[in-house]
């Protein structure tokens, strides 16, 4: 016999203490519920660990009619004791796809089950042999971050992936660098998340204030809709150097997790302007828990909303939707950084 086991895993960020209680107490009120490591056992405790801590039940049911309780019905008929793991495997997965969601995941020594339509079923709108052509190969690095003045006297940050970390002091380095541009580009297409810290740390450098940029939540109990209150989440200017120009930031529908956080905050700015596509989403902060046969299954546990209490799980919509087109690939051009350009210098 295997118990359900929860721990904490995914978005790296400094807690504040209220959410450092949560999580102790998510870990120490797990339902002791045991299930045998069978095929059906298996199936039974994955669906209850999402049944009783995944966090978008209600958003989703209203967004396109998920029933959790359907989903059930559905796919314990295709369990049997005598599938092979392989095909149980696929099943669990499936099963866990009706959530829509890219946090949600499981994961065996063979494979991972992931549900990536958010991005898939669209556009890219990026291309790394045009972000080569703008970047050159002089372009300095700090960090994680790669950045370089454009021929229009317009900065150019591109930052790849929040899990490449950078400090202050490479932050005050890149501003100082580009102070005497007339504005700034910020390239996070393709930026799948990583560490919340990072998105936190580079969003503050754009205000001179205080400013409210969201709201999270947290579990309280077992069922659907027992959540705390909406805890306010505030992003503050640091005593360090800042941006005070206008900004773009370029987007696809490949920004996801704390990408799409960063997406949110910076949204929230005055001086900031959204180009290019609707991020990805994921704006459930993941959680892990392992089924009796010893397979993780991460999912999203905490509700995140942007200042006007909406959900960003399906993603973030730009102030200006532009997407790369065939012409100007052809022409060595992107779309999106000439569109962001000439934004930035009317």
């Amino acid at each position: 016999m295997n118990r359900i086991n929860i721990i904490v895993k995914g978005w790296v960020k400094v807690l504040p203490f209220y959410l450092f209680t949560f999580l102790l107490l998510f870990s120490s009120c797990v339902n002791e519920d045991e299930f045998p490591n069978t095929r059906q056992g298996n199936f039974e405790a994955l669906w209850k660990i999402i049944d009783e801590h995944y966090c978008f039940f209600d958003y989703k049911q209203q967004e396109y009619g998920l029933d959790w309780n359907a989903v059930y019905q559905k796919y314990k008929v295709r369990v049997n004791e005598q599938m092979t793991s392989e095909q149980l495997f696929e099943v669990l997965g499936d099963m866990l796809s009706e959530l829509r969601d890219g946090h949600v995941n499981l994961s065996a020594s063979y494979d991972y089950a992931r549900y990536w339509s958010w991005q898939e079923d669209f556009p890219k709108n990026y291309s790394d042999s045009l972000e080569r052509r703008y970047l050159g190969t002089d372009y300095k690095i700090a960090g994680g971050l790669r950045y370089r003045i454009l021929d229009d006297n317009i900065g150019y940050i591109r930052y790849a992936s929040f899990q490449s970390g950078f400090g202050d002091g490479n932050l005050d380095d890149v501003l100082s660098y580009l102070a005497l541009c007339r504005g700034l580009i910020i390239d996070i297409r393709n930026n799948g998340g990583g560490t919340l810290t990072y998105a936190e740390r580079l969003a503050s450098r754009f205000t001179n204030e205080k400013v409210l940029v969201g709201y999270m939540r947290h579990k309280t109990g077992t069922g659907h809709n027992d959540f705390s209150d909406m805890e306010p989440q505030y992003l503050e200017p640091p005593s360090r150097l800042r941006w005070h120009k206008p900004v773009c930031v370029l987007t696809n529908r490949s920004v996801f997790s704390s990408a799409n956080e960063f997406t949110m905050y910076m949204k929230a700015l005055p001086d900031v302007k959204l180009v290019g596509d609707r991020t990805g989403g994921g704006a459930g902060m993941p959680f892990s828990s392992s089924l009796p046969n010893g397979w993780n299954v991460r999912f999203s546990a905490c509700p995140m909303y942007d200042a006007q209490r909406q959900s960003t799980e399906f993603g973030i919509e730009p102030h200006h939707y532009v997407s790369l087109t065939d012409e100007d690939f052809q022409r060595g051009k992107d779309t999106i950084i000439e569109f962001a350009r000439k934004l930035l210098v009317q």
